[in-house]
């Protein structure tokens, strides 16, 4: 057994003397166990222990169970040793010396043992991140943020969901003090009780709840059918409306158009029969021109007529056109006369007529100054100069106004 036991404990002194001959570690490159922290448990898990070589531990014999806590002991010593420098290597790391670059790469390992290279680009904030979670040494306190908390995360929507029976239900707490205590007494030897007051109420016919849903789906039709009429009433009356309405504008447009056409024609026989403008005579002028030409056409083209005919005819016609000059030229006369007459009357009043001044309100302010004081007098005495049948003495009256 001894034999045996030197045979299969080799394995083990190699690992202790790989240990005791390591190097000192100076560097976090130099150290094995610099990259631990994501790394230990499944290099733990990967590294196989010391196998048992007599099988399982019921058939151990007492040498065999020392050497097994030798190796536990052994064991526990590595990991105490692996975690002590660990916790060194991240305390001998200087943060405030430390700066993060703004472009570093990451070497990924895929699942065919390919490497793949990924470049993280770095945000480096304006301000200080507020602590929210992560780790925080209390030696040095220095604190390791968490990264699923300081980055900003998909905001969850939950929308505000409000039901109808609730928002519209109107509660109403109400308390009553009974004027008279009632109870239930049944009548009895020295006992009278009065039932003349008494109500016999006879229970009516069961009402279902198919029966409540029969009644509900109707009156829901009622309520809908009544609604729905209303609606198309509306709708009808608001139509009618407007049919009434584009009926209305149509004939107070076709008045409009009817009264425009009976002023444009008084205007145009006004313009005709009392001329004052200088367009008015042209009108004239060439309609008189129009109608000779019409009836000189119409003599030398008539077969009936002789050619003596034809000449009266023609001597007819320049009487008529003459005498047709000669109203138009009295017409020319009268119309300068009363031109002048307005002419004039407008002079006076726009001389006599107020001064308007505007405000700082956009309102207007007449004002009378000696000169539309003067002019008003002296149009008031030319109108009373143009005055016909006036006695002597309002004419004498008249006369020592202008003169004074």
């Amino acid at each position: 057994d001894d034999g045996q036991q030197e045979d299969d404990n080799p394995p083990v002194e190699d690992e202790d003397q790989h240990h005791e001959d390591q190097p000192p570690v100076d560097s976090p490159e130099q150290d094995p166990t610099h990259n631990m922290e994501g790394n230990m448990e499944g290099d733990m898990e990967e590294t196989p222990g010391p196998e048992h070589p007599m099988g399982s531990p019921d058939e151990r014999s007492p040498g065999e169970e020392d050497e097994q806590d030798g190796y536990r002991q052994m064991n526990d010593e590595e990991e105490k040793d692996i975690e002590g420098k660990q916790k060194h290597f991240f305390d001998s790391i200087d943060t405030e010396e430390f700066v993060m670059p703004g472009v570093f790469d990451v070497e990924i390992k895929l699942a065919d043992n390919q490497i793949k290279m990924v470049t993280v680009e770095v945000e480096k904030a304006q301000k200080e991140k507020p602590y929210i979670g992560g780790l925080l040494n209390r030696r040095n306190e220095i604190k390791y943020y968490h990264a699923f908390t300081q980055t900003d995360q998909q905001s969850t929507y939950h929308p505000q969901k409000l039901t109808r029976e609730v928002q519209t239900y109107q509660y109403d707490t109400k308390s009553s003090v009974m004027m008279r205590e009632f109870g239930t007494q049944m009548e009895k030897p020295g006992i009278f009780i009065d039932a003349r007051k008494d109500k016999v109420i006879k229970p009516k016919p069961y009402f279902s709840s198919d029966q409540w849903k029969k009644l509900r789906w109707d009156r829901t039709l009622y309520i809908q059918c009544m609604i729905r009429g209303w609606f198309a009433r509306r709708k009808a009356a608001e139509l009618r409306k407007k049919r009434n309405d584009s009926d209305l504008e149509l004939l107070r447009k076709q008045e409009e158009f009817r009264k425009k056409e009976e002023e444009n024609h008084k205007q145009e026989i006004e313009r005709r029969m009392h001329p004052k403008k200088e367009k008015d005579f042209e009108i004239l002028y060439e309609e008189l021109e129009t109608w000779r030409l019409g009836e000189t056409k119409k003599i030398k083209a008539s077969t009936e007529l002789k050619e003596e005919e034809k000449k009266l005819a023609l001597q007819q016609l320049l009487y008529k056109e003459t005498k047709i000059l000669q109203q138009i030229d009295r017409l020319k006369i009268t119309a300068n006369v009363s031109n002048k007459e307005e002419k004039i009357n407008k002079f006076l009043k726009a001389m006599s007529d107020p001064k308007h001044w505007k405000r700082s309100d956009e309102r207007m302010t007449e004002v009378h100054t000696p000169f539309t004081t003067r002019a008003k007098e002296l149009m008031d005495l030319y109108n009373g100069l143009k005055l016909p049948y006036l006695s002597i003495d309002e004419r004498l009256d008249v006369l020592l106004h202008t003169k004074w």
